[in-house]
Formats: structure tokens, sequence, C-alpha cells
């Protein structure tokens, strides 16, 4: 199972997974062995493995791996499903601001709980679990695709006066950050498919690099024709008429679509707005957290100090002064006003007459059509 011909961050068969050690790229291709939820965990808390989607995945079926070897459990269904939700509970901790991360356990912690109503034993409870989750890794393949292939048909589009698009992304978004194919890397995909790419942008994304190291890793295998810049260096890029859209992805989604993705993200769009590109986020629904109304509730996450004090993610020399303090998030918030339009797999949710999103209709009136 996994994501067609593009790389894959999370290689998968029953009982079994393996992630690909995203710390060590692009010089070394290392997958480490995830045998249970603690391991799946720590992989994610260590960016092993990052990006939003991947990280529902990867806690997911880190789950399932350790509950297809579980020897003797001694317990009904409904043990069995108290078990997985505490298990599921301890794995959404890993990374909070990632609303898939507890999306994806909510939704499996409630299927495990309706079979626990009507299993003759543990083991049907387990083996429930363990289907949901896969399942969870095919429709991430699958809702990617249409990501991509909703924001080429939309932003060509919206520029029909171009015969070629530049676009700039931030962070890592595709299928290093999915299950396989991307969301924001997605549509630049799409778009190189559909043979209106000129070029593809993407920033180093400080201070972990997810750009430098991971983005850039993916176009140059895809043979996409692209350039790394430093952030600090996509204002004057767009100053100059290079960059026709921004397109990023998203962590979590406000009911208002304030949304909250990789630090830096924010700088971006007031970038944008002021010299005229568009603004584009792609994200699956299941990055919409409509019981927040706005971004001011959304946590961000602080990372270790370590991370701007040395190089290589905190691992390597030290850079910094010592004793100097350090505010390290790993996120920040993009007010709605400043975004064009989200991207999701149901299509593209753009702004009313009053200049504002409205996601709950949206994504009510796609659920009921489904």
């Amino acid at each position: 199972m996994g994501g067609g011909e593009s790389l894959q961050s999370i290689c998968y068969k029953r009982g079994s997974l393996r992630l690909l050690d995203q710390r060590k790229l692009p010089l070394s291709t290392l997958y480490l062995d995830i045998q249970d939820a603690v391991q799946g965990w720590e992989a994610i808390r260590d960016m092993v493995v990052r990006g939003a989607p991947a990280i529902a995945i990867a806690a997911a079926l880190s789950l399932s791996v350790e509950v297809s070897k579980l020897q003797g459990f001694n317990g009904t269904p409904h043990d069995a499903a108290s078990f997985l939700k505490n298990k599921l509970d301890y794995l959404v901790s890993s990374r909070p601001t990632a609303v898939n991360l507890s999306d994806a356990a909510t939704k499996l912690t409630e299927i495990v709980m309706n079979s626990a109503a009507t299993a003759n034993d543990a083991s049907q409870v387990f083996q429930a679990y363990i289907e949901a989750a896969e399942i969870m890794l095919e429709d991430d393949v699958a809702s990617n695709k249409a990501i991509g292939s909703n924001g080429s048909s939309f932003i060509q589009n919206q520029r029909k006066d171009l015969p070629k698009l530049s676009v700039l992304t931030h962070c890592n978004t595709g299928s290093l950050a999915t299950a396989g194919y991307g969301t924001a890397l997605g549509v630049i995909r799409a778009l190189h498919a559909d043979g209106v790419l000129e070029s593809a942008y993407c920033t180093e994304t400080r201070p972990f690099n997810q750009g430098s190291r991971l983005t850039a890793f993916e176009l140059v295998h895809d043979k996409i024709p692209a350039t790394l810049i430093a952030d600090s260096a996509a204002a004057a890029l767009m100053k100059a008429g290079r960059v026709h859209a921004v397109i990023v992805g998203a962590d979590r989604v406000a009911a208002n679509g304030d949304t909250a993705n990789k630090i830096g993200t924010y700088s971006l769009a007031l970038s944008a707005k002021h010299h005229g590109v568009l603004f584009y986020i792609a994200a699956p629904l299941t990055s919409v957290d409509l019981s927040l109304p706005s971004g001011d509730e959304i946590v961000i996450e602080e990372r270790s100090a370590k991370e701007l004090l040395n190089t290589h993610g905190g691992h390597g020399e030290q850079v910094a002064a010592t004793g100097i303090n350090v505010w390290n998030p790993a996120f920040d918030v993009t007010p709605a006003n400043l975004i064009n339009g989200i991207i999701t797999e149901k299509g593209v949710i753009t702004k009313t007459g009053s200049d504002h999103f409205d996601i709950k209709g949206f994504v009510q009136n796609k659920t009921m059509s489904n």
C-alpha cells in the first residue's frame, strides 16, 4: 500500500511499518522500522515523519502494527476498545497543532467503540481497528490526487492570461508529508503534468530546512523545473514579478479560514497580498477544525531552542552565542483575509460576496452530497 511512483515516507503492509527518516534527507535514504505506538510517537515528535497528513497516517499505522502483534490480550471487547482509545490519545500528544492527527484518532475511536458494541471478543475489535487504519492510508492518497487536480484546474482558470505559471511553496507538502503525492506540492505536480508549470520555487523553510532538504529533493526526483530560495528572498522574488501564485499546506484551518502552517507562512501571505500574488491553502478537509471559530484558538507548538542554536535541526555544531534567548514557534497563523482560496479534495473553498469563507457550509454541503 502507498503512493504510486512518487517518493514514499510511509511503507506499510499489515504487521510492518517503515518510515523514511526525513532528518537524514537529502544525503541519505534510511527507513526506520516502527513496532508500536511508542516508537510511532517518538518518530512523530522527533520529526522522522512530518507533515500533517503523514503524521496522522503514521500514528494510526504504528498502533495497527502493535495490535497485529499483540499476544494474549485478556479482556472484553470493551477493554480492547479502551486500550486502543488510550493509545490513540497518547499518539495525539506527539504533535498537538496538526488537527489531522486528532481527527484520525476521533474517527478511529468511534469505529472501535462501535465494534466493541457488537463484537464477540477482543480480537474482532482489534481487526476492525487495523482495517480502518489501512483504509485511511488508501484514502489519503486518493484525497491528495484530488487536491492536485482541483487546484491545478482552478488556478489555471484564475490566470487564463498566462500560458505558463510560476508557483512558490513553503515547507514540505509532498509525498514525504503525506501517504503519497502531496497537498500543495500535489497541486504543483498536477500543474506540471498539465504542461502549464514554468517553474516551482521552494523556500529553505528555516530552521528545520524542510524546503531545502525535502521539497527540493522531491522536485529534483520528479524532474520538475524548480529553484530553491532563502526564506528572506521571497518578497524580492514577488516584487520582480516572477511568482504568479503561492500555494502552501495547512496543519489546521479554523472555521473562519484562519490557517496554521509552518512558521514563515504568514510573512509570505503578507508579501503576496502587497504584490498582488494569489495565495492559496491546499489541504484535505480533515485539516479543517470547525470547533475553532478563529485562528486565535489554535495551539502553536514551540520547539527546542537547539534548532536555532545549532545546525542540522539542533544536532550539529553550535552557531549562535551561548546564553542568547530563543523563541522557536513551529507554526504561525495566516488570517483568512490574506487567503484567496482553500483547495480541498472536494473542491476549492472561495469567499462569498462579503469576502468571508463559509467553510462550515462547504463542509456540510459536501458531506450531504456524499
